[in-house]
């Protein structure tokens, strides 16, 4: 068999991000979750609930859903990460979690719009969920492998990028071809696609199973130009896979730099979960913007994600990715100050006129500046994480990253959860998000610029 050249190998690394960006782009942010959220919010209206209570209701039964899936992922990244290690193997860990990512999207087609079976629903975006999160673990740990220190960040960057721009193509598709208006058209004026019911909403429904047969379809050069290396197979069992995972866990009080590097990531990581998870639901119960407004505003920030993921990526490899971390965390509070003080009446507590079309244009700027400083943070995470790394054990490290990414997963949905129902208001229930970006930003203070690789 010919060898695989680095090149070829990067390129199909970078496809993994190209073929599961449509799983935050249209099912967590702009489509399904608006959906949902207007389906969750016509349902308990009809138990007799008011306006504002039925989306303060709705809200809660999104962000539940997520703090369980972000349970599960905490709980599982850790113990996947030391097994993959102890055994060498990536590839079918890989393979197996692209299969739940696609069966549990697919699955949303069911998505009745009277709510009538949207636990269910819920239960299936949950599946899909923890398949892309799982698989991603593998994935980050990848990337030591693919260059050194000086090119990975541009590498990540790179990555995330042309992932954004696969995502901002299929949001394109689905609002063009599928996705109804008021109307029962599309954005260019044309029923759905393949005869689908506007009436049913079978064309936003549709997003399910276009998502997964995207990832399907997309994942061919991944697992045609990434291999495992066959010297790295082992025989490892259970056991030495917690045994590697204590020893890691024990070892971090001796790294200050890593520990706080995890500690700061579980904070930010998390609050930026929370905007991609609850954005797209924001606009649909605080501004009242129907799938297609919504759409726009997604094609805009996945655009702004691309652009400037890419140029993070030359950022962080002139700079390093630490000072691109901090501005990122910056701009990101300003924008959630923003959201939080921010509905169809006011602004930063300044009443505006009836009708007022500066709450969309200033959202649409919060959505540019969300899409691009979180296409920035994620990427250069990811490059500060291989700073950190153990060459001798890239997955378990990578599964600590997974852990720190997750183990709070469920907080920032918690959180919200809470904070909505106190409230009653979806506007002040994303406040928490504020309070973990600035934890992130403070444990940022004892992290080395240039990592910490030692044993």
């Amino acid at each position: 068999m010919a060898e695989i050249s680095k090149r070829k190998r990067i390129w199909g690394w970078w496809f993994f991000d190209w073929s599961s960006q449509p799983y935050h782009s249209l099912l967590v942010t702009f489509v399904f979750g608006p959906y949902f959220a207007g389906v969750a919010a016509g349902y308990f209206s009809g138990t007799g609930l008011d306006a504002q209570a039925a989306a303060a209701r709705a809200q809660t039964a999104w962000a539940n859903c997520l703090t369980i899936t972000g349970l599960i992922i905490a709980f599982g990244a850790p113990l996947l990460g030391a097994m993959a290690d102890v055994s060498g193997r990536r590839i079918p860990w890989i393979f197996g979690f692209s299969v739940m990512y696609v069966v549990g999207s697919a699955a949303l087609w069911y998505t009745m719009p009277d709510g009538s079976n949207m636990w269910l629903m819920l239960s299936a975006f949950g599946l899909g969920f923890v398949g892309a999160e799982y698989a991603l673990i593998f994935i980050n740990s990848q990337l030591p492998e693919l260059g050194d220190d000086s090119e990975v960040g541009e590498i990540s960057g790179s990555g995330f990028a042309f992932g954004y721009f696969g995502g901002l193509i299929s949001l394109a598709i689905m609002l063009l071809l599928f996705v109804e208006q008021p109307n029962g058209k599309t954005l260019i004026g044309m029923d759905p696609m393949f005869g689908l019911d506007a009436a049913n909403q079978e064309g936003t429904r549709f997003v399910g199973p276009f998502t997964a047969g995207w990832f399907a379809l997309f994942m061919v050069p991944y697992f045609l130009w990434v291999k495992d290396d066959p010297a790295s197979v082992k025989r490892g069992g259970m056991g030495e896979a917690l045994r590697l995972l204590g020893k890691s866990i024990s070892n971090l009080r001796h790294r200050v730099s890593l520990a706080t590097y995890l500690g700061s990531s579980m904070f930010y990581r998390d609050a930026l979960n929370g905007l991609y998870s609850f954005g797209g639901v924001y606009a649909r119960l605080v501004l009242e913007w129907d799938l297609i407004k919504i759409g726009v505003f997604g094609i805009v920030s996945v655009l702004a994600s691309a652009i400037f993921a890419w140029i993070g990526g030359k950022l962080d490899r002139k700079y390093g990715p630490k000072p691109v971390i901090l501005i990122a965390i910056w701009v990101l509070i300003f924008v959630c100050v923003t959201v939080v003080t921010m509905d169809r009446t006011q602004i930063y507590g300044i009443a505006l006129p009836e009708g007022s079309g500066l709450p969309d244009m200033a959202f649409f700027g919060c959505g540019i500046l969300i899409g691009g400083m979180g296409g920035i943070l994620q990427s250069a995470s990811r490059s500060m994480m291989v700073r950190h790394t153990d060459p001798a054990t890239p997955v378990e490290s990578f599964g600590l990253y997974g852990l720190s990414g997750r183990a709070t997963a469920f907080a920032a949905p918690l959180l919200i959860g809470i904070a909505t129902a106190a409230t009653g208001s979806a506007r002040l229930g994303v406040s928490p998000i504020i309070l973990l970006f600035i934890l992130g930003l403070i444990l940022m203070r004892w992290v080395k610029p240039e990592g910490d690789q030692s044993r």
